[in-house]
């Protein structure tokens, strides 16, 4: 078998186009859409208030220039980006093991929700019986999302530690082939299409991005969009919550050392778990991923707060976290200030989901 860094090397943007032609008439084409408000809110420098109590607190706040161009995976088949990986590694299952002996077996994985919807949503699609271990503390409406395609779920404790002793028991029982959340090559392939869509769409009315920035959990969207514009002169970021320790990658990236555990209670549900091997020997060439940033726990918020009222878009926190590092980030702000000058930045920004419910957003605001 293959090492993660032999992996990583044959992940290719040909390979990520070949995953879109093979996933189309699964997913949608999901839009792109821009706010001059959240424009300008970004291209004005942060008060003095707002800077009290971080390492800039007395220092001139950077004054970037951003234009942003939203990738609203909220509206990807079941909420979320999710399901561009999870139909790529199925199909290309099928084709390597055989439609009979995937159908026999069926497929299983652990996740706290969109990738469980997603994996559910596939094997419902394509006839599969389908094994999904989900924490104890999922949003409800992924649960009920992931019910709905016909899964079979069991849960688990929060950590990936109990997610993964649950799985291997299940597996134990039923010879369910294991397609994990994010540590996958095709998973990996399959969320880069995210950003080949992305670019296409720009590219048909002649922008181009100098910057894209994505949340990173596990690392499958990041690793993937690294990916697809490895070989183009577009940047890419991370961004993470810092809370509880969340912001595994960015520390990982500063020690340099993947950190193998974490255990955190982030509003962030779907960024609660570490990058996987094979996501970090993308995530840390710094030929494709250029840094990793994180926000607190009331600048999810009120980054949220600010697409849910200013651009009528429902997201989960989650998909808020590059906002958040693009408004509140003052390292971030400042690079883009200085290498972006007068002209400033086109910066594309993946909103990786909305799977949240009334009751949670009222919850986090009440």
């Amino acid at each position: 078998m293959s090492t993660p860094a032999e992996q990583a090397q044959l992940l290719t943007a040909a390979r990520v186009q070949a995953a879109y032609t093979l996933i189309q008439p699964y997913i949608h084409k999901t839009p792109v859409l821009t706010n001059k408000t959240l424009n300008s809110i970004a291209s004005t420098p942060q008060t003095a208030d707002a800077l009290a109590g971080t390492p800039f607190a007395g220092q001139t706040p950077a004054q970037p220039r951003i234009r942003f161009h939203f990738k609203c995976e909220n509206l990807q088949r079941i909420g979320a980006f999710k399901a561009r990986g999870a139909f790529h590694a199925l199909l290309r299952l099928i084709e390597d093991r055989g439609e009979e002996e995937v159908q026999r077996r069926g497929v299983i994985t652990h996740s706290s929700g969109n990738h469980a919807q997603a994996l559910a949503l596939a094997a419902s699609t394509l006839g599969v019986p389908a094994y999904i271990v989900m924490p104890e503390i999922s949003t409800t409406s992924k649960i009920a999302g992931t019910r709905a395609y016909g899964a079979q779920i069991t849960f688990s404790g929060s950590t990936s530690v109990e997610r993964e002793a649950v799985v291997a028991e299940i597996q134990s029982k039923t010879g369910a082939i294991l397609i994990p959340p994010y540590d996958h090559f095709d998973i990996i392939c399959g969320q880069g299409t995210t950003a080949l869509e992305l670019a296409g769409q720009l590219a048909e009315i002649g922008e181009e991005l100098d910057a894209v920035i994505t949340p990173i959990g596990g690392g499958g969207l990041n690793a993937g969009v690294a990916t697809f514009f490895s070989d183009k002169t577009t940047k890419v970021f991370g961004a993470e919550p810092s809370f509880q320790g969340a912001d595994d990658c960015r520390r990982g990236l500063e020690a340099g050392q993947r950190i193998e555990k974490v255990s955190t209670l982030t509003i962030g549900d779907g960024l609660r778990t570490p990058v996987g091997l094979l996501n970090w020997e993308v995530i840390s060439d710094q030929k494709k991923v250029e840094g990793v940033y994180a926000v607190t726990e009331e600048q999810i918020k009120s980054t949220m707060k600010l697409v849910l009222e200013r651009m009528k878009v429902v997201v989960e926190p989650s998909a808020v976290v590059g906002l958040a590092v693009c408004l509140f980030d003052e390292d971030f702000r400042r690079r883009v200030e200085k290498e972006g000058g007068e002209e400033g930045w086109d910066i594309g920004v993946v909103f990786s989901g909305g799977n949240t419910t009334v009751e949670a957003i009222a919850k986090l605001f009440g």
